[in-house]
Order: C-alpha cells, then sequence, then structure tokens
C-alpha cells in the first residue's frame, strides 16, 4: 500500500509518499506560505529537488498542488490518485479521548475540535488539512495519529498538577506531553537495537531540537514526559521558557506593564535559549558564538545540557533504573557536545561514551563505552513512518 502522510500546520504542509511494504519514501515535500503566496518543494526519491512557486490560496489547493506534483511525468512517483491507498495525518492533541490512533469519521473530527483550546496553534491546522484531503480524495481512507496519544499510559502520579482537582475534572488540565509519534518510535528502535526485552525494559528518549522533550519508557509505554498541558513546559527549548517559576508571569507583567497575552508571547516565541542569549534559537548558532567568546551563549548552552541531564536523573529515579538512553531529533542526532555534557552528568550510573563513535552525526548508533553500564545511543527519529505504520495496522 502506498500512504500517503499528511503534517498540516497553519501556513505549511508536509508531506511523504510512502511505500508501506518497503517502508522507503517514494517522495517528500513541502508547501509553504500557504495563504501568503506558496511555494512547493518536491523531491522524488533518488532525483532533484523541484521548486514551483504556485499561488497556494489554501490548503485544498496545497493538496491538488501535491498531488499533481507527485503524479507529475516528470518528477512524479505514481501515475494517478488511485495509487493511494490511505491518508496518515498528524493530529497534535487528542486530550484523553484518543490513547491510540484512530480512522477518521465525522464523530472523531468532532472530538479532535473539542480539543482545539488545548492546542490553538496546532489542531484548527490539523482539521483543515484532514478536511481538504477529504475533499479530494473522499473515497480514501484516512488516519489521525495524535502527538498525546503514546503518553496516554503515564499513571496519574505523573500527569496529575497539584492544583485543585476541580480543574482537572472541568477541563481536563493535566499533563499530556507531545511528540509522541517521535518517543514511540525511538523507544522502539532503541530497544531493537540495544537487544533490550521489550517487556522488561527502561528506556529514556531524549527528544532535543528546537522543540525539546524527554520520556521516560517502561516495558515500551510511556510512565512520564516532559511537556505537559502544552509544548512550553519541561526543558528549555529554541524560543519557549519550559519550566519556570509560575510566579514570574504576574511579577514581569507587574514590572513591565503587560497583558497576560504579552507574557505567554513572551514564554514561548522570545525565551528559550534565544531569550538567553540573545544570539539565535539555532543552536549551531549558539555553539558558533561560544566558539567565538559569547558569554551568554556559553551559558544557555550548559543550562540546556544540565537541565536534560536533570531530566534524565529524574526518570531514572522514575523507573528505578535505566537500560538504554536515546538521543533524537536535529540537534540530539547531529551535535556530539550536547550529548557528551549530558552524559557527563551521569557518571554516577556508570555512563561513559565512545569519542570516535560519538562524532557520528545522524545514523543509528550505540555510541556508549565498552565498559558503560548503561548503552547510549543516537537513533534518527522518523515520524512520517511512524504514521505509515500506525495507519497500515488500523487499515
Amino acid at each position: 500500500m502506498k500512504v500517503l502522510v499528511i503534517n498540516c500546520g497553519s501556513s505549511s504542509l508536509k508531506y511523504q509518499l510512502i511505500d508501506s511494504e518497503t517502508e522507503k519514501a517514494l517522495a517528500v515535500g513541502l508547501c509553504e506560505r500557504i495563504g501568503i503566496d506558496g511555494r512547493l518543494n518536491h523531491t522524488p526519491a533518488g532525483g532533484e529537488k523541484v521548486v514551483l512557486d504556485d499561488a497556494l490560496p489554501n490548503h485544498e489547493v496545497a493538496i491538488k498542488n501535491v498531488i499533481a506534483a507527485l503524479t507529475n511525468e516528470t518528477y512524479g512517483v505514481i501515475k494517478s490518485l488511485d495509487e493511494i491507498g490511505a491518508v496518515g495525518h498528524r493530529v497534535v492533541h487528542g486530550g484523553e479521548k484518543f490513547a491510540h490512533s484512530v480512522v477518521i469519521n465525522d464523530e472523531v473530527l468532532k472530538a479532535i475540535e473539542e480539543c482545539n483550546d488545548l492546542a490553538p496553534l496546532h489542531n484548527p491546522a490539523n482539521l483543515v488539512g484532514i478536511n481538504a484531503c477529504k475533499s479530494i480524495m473522499p473515497n480514501v481512507p484516512m488516519v489521525a495519529v495524535f502527538d498525546t496519544a503514546f503518553h496516554q499510559t503515564m499513571p496519574k502520579e505523573a500527569y496529575l498538577y497539584g492544583i485543585p482537582f476541580e480543574y482537572y475534572d472541568k477541563y481536563k488540565v493535566r499533563r499530556y506531553g507531545f511528540h509522541g509519534t517521535s518517543h514511540s518510535y525511538v523507544s522502539g528502535r532503541t530497544i531493537e537495537i540495544a537487544g533490550l526485552d521489550k517487556n522488561n525494559s527502561k528506556v529514556i528518549v531524549c527528544h532535543l531540537g528546537n522543540g525539546a522533550s524527554i520520556s521516560a519508557v517502561k516495558n515500551g509505554e510511556s510512565v512520564d514526559t516532559s511537556m505537559g498541558l502544552t509544548p512550553l513546559e519541561g526543558l528549555i527549548m529554541g524560543t519557549r521558557s519550559g519550566d519556570i517559576d509560575p510566579a514570574i508571569i504576574d511579577f514581569i507583567a507587574k514590572k513591565e506593564n503587560k497583558s497576560l497575552d504579552d507574557i505567554m508571547e513572551i514564554l514561548n516565541k522570545k525565551s528559550g535559549v534565544l531569550g538567553m542569549s540573545g544570539v539565535s534559537s539555532d543552536f549551531r548558532d549558539l555553539e558558533a558564538a561560544a566558539n567565538e567568546g559569547n558569554e551568554h551563549a556559553k551559558e544557555a548552552l550548559s543550562v540546556f545540557a544540565y537541565r536534560v541531564a536533570k531530566y534524565v536523573g529524574s526518570y531514572i529515579a522514575a523507573m528505578n533504573g535505566v537500560d538504554a538512553i536515546a538521543f533524537t531529533a536535529g540537534l540530539g542526532e547531529n551535535d556530539k557536545n550536547i550529548r557528551a555534557a549530558v552524559c557527563a552528568q551521569l557518571g554516577y550510573m556508570g555512563v561513559t561514551l565512545d569519542e570516535e563513535k560519538n562524532s557520528t552525526r545522524g545514523k543509528e548508533i550505540i555510541i556508549s563505552g565498552e565498559d558503560s553500564k548503561v548503552k547510549v545511543l543516537v537513533v534518527p527519529t522518523n515520524e512520517e513512518l511512524a504514521i505509515c505504520r500506525e495507519t497500515v495496522e488500523l487499515l
């Protein structure tokens, strides 16, 4: 079966067409600036990237252009729309309604819409992508794969907040966690690569990128994760503050005469390593600045690595041990310095790194030393493949 995987944002649409039998991507692409002017970047497997500057006034037109690119005589990879057997959609927030991926129907669409206030920047865009695909491909089965679903196995002690219970009862205010598709895929691959018994395994996944989260995965199930009701909680990230004293919100609002919306904008888009360094949210820029002697950049990198190590340590305690630690996503897969800094804080667990192996970028490898009591790995994430697998399994 050929599965079209769609990851829809407010003004963008990422896609992959995957052959589910070989698990190879036949084509990958990105529609940008939807509703502004429009650009489609399309790359067929083994071919050159094609850039099409066509108007994309809305997501339905973007989907039509994706289909046109996939079926193009020159750079397409299928002859017609009929070859697409299913569509898998990434949906960010499923609340407590969805602990697993589901085949999309009217009831599911309504339930996703009811979660809009939990992810106002993401869920509405996800729904737009689903409805656009349904309009163009009404007879093709579609599946929703939720970022939050993998973490629905967390116990109450991990997901309840220390606030009046009525807010959970009335509004479902709790920790949900995100990047679930990535954490599910990477933890599974880690168990395979490290030769662990899934039913007797303790794995920590460090998904480190501009958005970053950590999960504790025991016996193949998520038992804790760093992001919360929203993706703002947890680690310091590119532009997000991560964990802070909640009183800071009131303190800065009064001192700076700012509204709650202003403060939330600062915490989401102007904080993190960008705010700390004053340089950039891109860790490559931070490392370059740090190497040139920028003290704020150095501090931001040190604080980030320290926070990662603290979360890893807390999840070792939560699971009463750990068998393997996996680094993934853009930073986790490619930055040897961050990996080394994090693992340097784990010497008490007998963690050692092989310096040469730790220099590897972007491929599956065990980077721990021969004498390490815990296996440390780099496992590139593949959320699109995970969505494809979920889609095929359901259908």
